[in-house]
């Protein structure tokens, strides 16, 4: 039986693995065929012809800007003294993202905490906790700028459903850092505990990656870490705002700042859902309906939506290429140091991950064993991508 559970292991991977492609896909096409349905092509057309397109290049700055204020808050995120270096952190910020658009179901999260965990020997857990804060916060702050921003825009149909995920949001958020305020981290020891319980599961290693857990989640425990990083969340969404008004200037759009916002909200909070490829047809549909309060009409408002994509789109894309090459060149040296150094406080969980790494490459492109990391990650254990590359997660 135990044979035959291991040979089926694959299939069943397979199988989760379609079924997460095909749900993204499904929802890329309902959203798609929302974005198009009240589409006149030849306005479209005469849309993307009237456009000012030296507008983009100051949006392609402030959109690299906004990115770099992305990965300078990743790395407030750790605590202090466990801090990685800002070129690591951004590396994989560029991997993570690169995957986010090649791969469906936004795996590029897992993939950026695999990166940084072998360029810079960072936790594999603890990145975890710091990409969790980051969503926490990313929602908290793009619903309190819906609300500042409410009072400057035309009537929104969905801004009381807002209201209703916003309180949601911060009740479980102000529970999480109640739990973490009281308890600290024994909460999470003692769910590993549990889980130890279950034949062939390690109680040491399960521990320690609660206690790195809980390093990764110190935004809700430290309140100058919180001081830092929400200045930052506001500054990079502020930036990614000005990248969509210089868009909208090009495309001779009203609404001002405020719509560029409205749309930053919109397009932020609807990737949440599992979707193809780069968010495709979620991006667009959001997009004309963040636009319609405005008077936009949905064919220039879908012009606008398919350069704001592509630009945004394109430079990233060539630009995390270049950047899983070079992690994975730095992965597949003899010997990393911080690997090396993160390896000795914990040999029985990813002590030997660059290792591993280095040995599933042998005969491989330098990206190829990444890449098969973070495609493991879409057949439905998206933490847990690191087992597939080397072991248990630390």
């Amino acid at each position: 039986m135990a044979i035959d559970d291991v040979r089926q292991e694959p299939l069943r991977r397979s199988r989760k693995r379609l079924v997460l492609v095909f749900s993204g896909v499904a929802v890329s096409v309902l959203f798609g065929y929302l974005a198009v349905r009240n589409v006149r092509w030849a306005a479209t057309w005469e849309a993307f012809l009237e456009t000012d397109y030296l507008w983009l290049v100051p949006a392609v700055g402030a959109l690299f800007v906004s990115f770099l204020v992305k990965a300078i808050r990743w790395q407030q995120l750790f605590g202090a003294g466990r801090r990685p270096p800002l070129g690591p952190v951004t590396a994989a910020l560029l991997v993570g993202t690169f995957f986010n658009l090649v791969l469906p179901a936004r795996v590029g999260e897992a993939a950026r905490v695999v990166a940084l965990r072998a360029n810079a020997g960072v936790s594999a857990v603890e990145g975890a906790g710091t990409v969790v804060a980051e969503r926490v916060l990313d929602v908290l702050v793009l619903l309190a700028v819906l609300f500042v921003i409410a009072p400057f825009i035309p009537s929104v149909g969905w801004l009381t459903a807002a209201v209703v995920f916003a309180g949601l949001a911060l009740v479980s958020t102000a529970v999480l850092v109640a739990t973490l305020a009281i308890f600290g981290s024994r909460p999470f020891v003692w769910g590993a505990r549990v889980l130890a319980r279950l034949p062939g599961v390690p109680q040491a290693p399960l521990e320690r990656a609660a206690e790195n857990m809980v390093q990764g989640l110190v935004l809700f425990r430290d309140i100058r870490i919180a001081a830092t990083a929400i200045p930052l969340t506001v500054a990079a969404w502020s930036t990614l705002g000005l990248y969509f008004w210089f868009v909208l200037r090009g495309f001779g759009l009203d609404g001002g700042f405020a719509a560029a916002m409205l749309v930053v909200v919109a397009t932020n909070l609807v990737l949440v859902l599992p979707s193809s490829p780069a968010g495709l047809g979620v991006f667009e549909a959001a997009t004309i309906i963040a636009l319609a309060p405005f008077g936009v009409e949905d064919s220039e408002a879908l012009s606008y939506a398919l350069v704001t994509h592509a630009v945004a789109v394109i430079p990233l894309l060539l630009v995390g290429y270049v950047a899983l090459h070079w992690v994975s060149v730095q992965v597949a040296r003899p010997a990393n140091p911080a690997s090396a150094e993160s390896a000795a406080d914990d040999e029985s969980s990813l002590g030997h991950f660059n290792g591993a790494l280095r040995r599933s490459a042998r005969g491989f492109p330098p990206r190829t064993y990444l890449f098969k990391g973070a495609a493991e990650c879409s057949s439905g254990e998206p933490l847990l991508v690191v087992w597939s590359m080397a072991g248990p997660v630390r």
